[in-house]
């Protein structure tokens, strides 16, 4: 199999799940719940769905190196670092935030995705950031 489609499926997830996250805050600001309900599932599914993608691209092919070189070569490890580091916090904190929102603790739910929103979001923008420098550049 051609597994060199993916990182270009996986900045497209990225970008499908920024514009629902986006999408799903401007709903629960209208108090729209069933459609906010039925977008951040979306966005849920759009990451993991990614996030498996990713896994099977990465195993098959491995890591590609960075070859830019000068001031950009530290601005990409910069959001590369932070972008690690929140994706793996991310991942736990869009699950207890579905979860709480599932069991109706919808004062944790709230009090939890105000937090994980910007994360999430920061991580999903990011993620399309590094596909552009690493593929692009």
């Amino acid at each position: 199999m051609d597994y060199s489609i993916l990182p270009s499926v996986n900045a497209g997830l990225n970008s499908i799940a920024t514009l629902l996250l986006i999408r799903g805050w401007f709903l629960i600001k209208r108090r729209d719940f069933e459609a906010h309900k039925r977008t951040m599932l979306a966005a849920f599914l759009t990451s993991t769905v990614f996030l498996v993608s990713y896994l099977v691209y990465h195993y098959h092919v491995g890591s590609v190196k960075f070859t830019g070189t000068g001031p950009i070569r530290t601005v990409y490890f910069v959001i590369l670092i932070s972008h690690i580091i929140l994706a793996a916090a991310i991942t736990p904190m869009a699950l207890i935030t579905l979860y709480r929102a599932w069991k109706n603790q919808l004062d944790r739910h709230r009090k939890l995705a105000r937090i994980t929103l910007p994360l999430w979001l920061y991580v999903s923008i990011t993620g399309v950031i590094v596909y552009g420098m690493l593929y692009h550049l």
